[in-house]
């Protein structure tokens, strides 16, 4: 039960955390980007939602009108949900490198503890950081296209949905773990590793994210505060628990 409620605790966190001293310098990127990508976004995503689905209900014949009160909601949260999750993939492809100096500035600011490295250790976590990134994709894409297919599906699109929304939450937080995870040089298998043994936090704390993301205004500031908030999650949760 404190899974549940610590996930969404840690991203209302990440917010509050955005406005302490020495960190604010550390979000201006982040959120300079956020509001450029999703600016246009928004606009384009609703739009396109509302047509969309108005013409999913005029396709319908008489009489499966009455389906309309289940495929409308169906179909509005899963595509935003789809949208919203793919544009902060991109969002945060861009922002990477300052998202990884928000994280460590932040857990700095919360232990005290400033993250030891130099360029030779640098050069080390290229590879390393590339095969990661390569390993999520492909994580992301074996599983992705499925669903989204099964999605397609009357009747099992609804059950799809659910499962959708539980993997789009698991993979916002894998996402934003990355970064604290990653200035300790953990990477992707390591990353999931951890994560397993929390499964409800990850769904609490991504789920959140994801909800955020779908908000006008609040979604401008949801990657630099998930940084923040899953960095906080780090910290907290004893690096979530070592192996």
């Amino acid at each position: 039960m404190s899974s549940l409620t610590n996930g969404p605790r840690y991203l209302l966190q990440g917010f509050s955390l955005l406005g302490k001293p020495g960190l604010k310098r550390f979000v201006m990127m982040p959120l300079l980007i956020n509001v450029l990508l999703f600016g246009g976004l928004i606009w384009w995503a609703y739009s396109w939602v509302d047509s969309t689905s108005q013409q999913l209900v005029s396709s319908l014949p008489d009489w499966l009108h009455w389906l309309r009160h289940i495929v409308v909601p169906v179909f509005v949260v899963t595509s935003l949900v789809v949208i919203f999750y793919g544009f902060s993939i991109l969002a945060n492809l861009v922002a990477a490198p300052f998202n990884g100096l928000l994280s460590e500035a932040v857990e700095y600011h919360l232990d005290g503890r400033k993250l030891e490295g130099d360029w030779k250790q640098l050069m080390r976590d290229i590879l390393p950081s590339i095969s990661s990134e390569l390993r999520k994709m492909l994580y992301f894409a074996l599983r992705a296209v499925p669903l989204l297919l099964l999605l397609l599906i009357p009747g099992i699109n609804v059950v799809a949905s659910v499962l959708w929304i539980l993997f789009s939450a698991w993979m916002m937080t894998v996402q934003y773990i990355d970064y604290p995870m990653a200035n300790h040089h953990l990477f992707f298998k390591e990353q999931r590793a951890r994560l397993r043994k929390r499964p409800v936090l990850a769904w609490s704390f991504g789920g959140l994210v994801m909800l955020a993301t779908m908000i006008p205004v609040l979604n401008f500031f949801v990657m630099p505060a998930a940084v923040a908030g899953a960095t906080a999650m780090w910290v907290k949760e004893n690096r979530l628990e070592k192996r």
